[in-house]
């Protein structure tokens, strides 16, 4: 007897729709699965096999086949276990196959029978809806990723015997439905705030000009300075996500299994922080099946990188593709995977291997030769991508014991706002999104200067000895800081305070 049911299988962070065909015949007992299934779908047959007994049913003695249409793309994960025992089930006659119409089956097996957690539920109920499906029976660990969705009715199970009891009296089980808005105000506080931060005036400035316009930056300063502690408080400046990117994020932690039980939904920006020690697999994703990597997993968020020059130069280099497009690509043989990574990195360096150069009070005991070996693990080409250089010189004893007030996160946020909406009205035709985007011909449109930000820009070119490189990017920072003035020429101290964000460049540091 032949049985169709409906699932889906998890590819990168997209969900493929698979019929799964169960057919018991007489014959020796064999059970079969075609279609393309990788090695954890194989291995699901013994395991299926010891559910169903642990579930009170009788395993066929006949040739059991399984086909998992379509069968010329490759299917992974566990979520097919569940349909394929009901699949079993109902073709031995242990299950009336009309219950099973009208319905997608997502789950791991454990060898009890009970149906545990699994990945990648979020983004096969997003999918399902989107291809007109109106019912999921998924693990009730999983229920929150699915139950706030609209016009699709969801049942949370706890095994095998729970599934189908609710199957034979629907009636009894109404499905359960959550409000999208709980979960998104919801853990949508962060544990930081910069009014935890005191003194660093310099730095906390330009950390608000970078995220307004999506600026990379590069934190350079002695041991202790407080760049880690500035690095965890920008998410909580960057504006609110919006729910297009709250799903977008979701579904990269739900494809890892990331997502807590009782927060479906990634409400807050994300912050990761990779060791220096990450392989480049771990930064930017890959592995087989591919998988999202670091990077992915910061998507909307911050990419902190500590320590930058101890990290593996390939890795770094790896970078760069990401950082200029958004995404990542990777390609196999017979496949092709994307993954978004639209991040803003931030990056924190010593600006010596002892740490102390250029530090007020501390001697450094590095040799010039040694500093220029350490600055250069970093390339050019990823410098190219990071518009912003500071130094962080170490807090002062006087900044510590100050009673004054700090400007808290929310109201940097507010300020934040004001700048991006600016950007998105003057780019609304130009297929960008913030300043930092611009490229040479748009900057030659929206970067007008007063003739007096000319003449200076002009002679910190010559007296610094800056790069055109450098000379596009104080030209993209400047506007940024004329846009929290609502300027629409850019002006000598847009101009000055611009220059003050590439350290870098100055030959003096070199």
């Amino acid at each position: 007897m032949l049985t169709k049911l409906n699932s889906f299988s998890i590819i990168g962070i997209n969900a493929l729709n698979v019929e799964v065909q169960v057919d018991v015949s007489k014959g020796l007992p064999q059970t079969l699965i075609v279609g393309l299934a990788d090695s954890v779908v194989k291995e699901s047959k013994e395991r299926i096999k010891v559910a169903i007994k642990n579930s009170g049913f009788k395993y066929p003695l006949g040739r059991v086949t399984i086909n998992l249409y379509p069968a010329d793309t490759k299917k992974e994960g566990t979520q097919l276990d569940l349909p394929i025992a009901l699949g079993i089930l109902a073709s031995s006659n242990q299950l009336n196959p009309n219950l099973l119409k009208d319905f997608v089956f997502l789950g791991e097996l454990a060898l009890d029978g009970s149906l545990k957690k699994t990945k990648g539920i979020l983004i096969s109920a997003l999918e399902a809806k989107a291809k007109g499906f109106k019912n999921l029976i998924i693990p009730k660990e999983n229920l929150n990723e699915a139950a706030f969705l609209e016009d699709v009715n969801v049942w949370g199970a706890e095994s095998l015997n729970q599934v189908i009891f609710i199957l034979q009296n629907l009636e009894l089980f109404p499905p359960s439905k959550k409000s999208a808005k709980e979960f998104l105000e919801v853990n949508s506080n962060y544990l930081y705030d910069f009014s935890e931060v005191k003194g660093q005036f310099q730095a906390k400035r330009a950390i608000e000009v970078a995220v307004a316009g999506f600026h990379n930056i590069l934190m350079i300063g002695p041991p202790g300075s407080g760049k880690s502690m500035l690095a965890k408080r920008i998410p909580t400046i960057m504006p609110k996500m919006e729910l297009e990117e709250i799903l977008e994020t979701s579904k990269i932690y739900s494809a890892l299994g990331l997502l807590p039980a009782d927060k479906p939904l990634i409400t807050q920006r994300p912050f990761r922080n990779p060791h220096h020690t990450a392989s480049e697999v771990a930064l930017i994703g890959g592995g087989n099946p591919p998988t999202p990597g670091e990077i992915s997993l910061a998507h909307n968020g911050v990419l902190f990188l500590d320590e930058l020059p101890e990290f593996h130069r390939d890795v770094l280099e790896s970078l760069r593709q990401p950082l200029e497009d958004g995404f990542v690509n990777i390609s196999r043989a017979k496949s092709f995977f994307r993954f978004p990574a639209k991040v803003m990195l931030v990056a924190a360096m010593n600006p010596c291997p002892c740490g102390y150069y250029t530090h007020p009070k501390r001697t450094c005991r590095c040799s010039s030769s040694k500093i220029t070996k350490y600055l250069s693990k970093i390339s050019g080409p990823l410098l190219d991508r990071i518009d912003i250089h500071i130094q962080i010189p170490p807090v002062e004893l006087k900044d510590l014991d100050t009673n004054l007030p700090q400007e808290d996160s929310e109201t940097i946020r507010k300020r934040v706002e004001r700048v991006r909406k600016i950007q998105k009205e003057r780019f609304k035709s130009e297929n960008i999104f913030f300043n930092s985007q611009m490229s040479p011909k748009h900057i030659k449109k929206f970067c007008i200067m007063q003739e007096e930000a000319k003449e200076l820009l002009k002679k910190a070119m010559n007296e610094l000895k800056l790069s055109l490189r450098a000379y596009e990017k104080i030209l993209k920072l400047a506007r940024t800081i004329a846009d929290f003035e609502e300027k629409r020429l850019i002006e000598p101290h847009h101009i000055a305070e611009a220059i003050q964000y590439r350290v870098l460049d100055r030959e003096f540091f070199r």
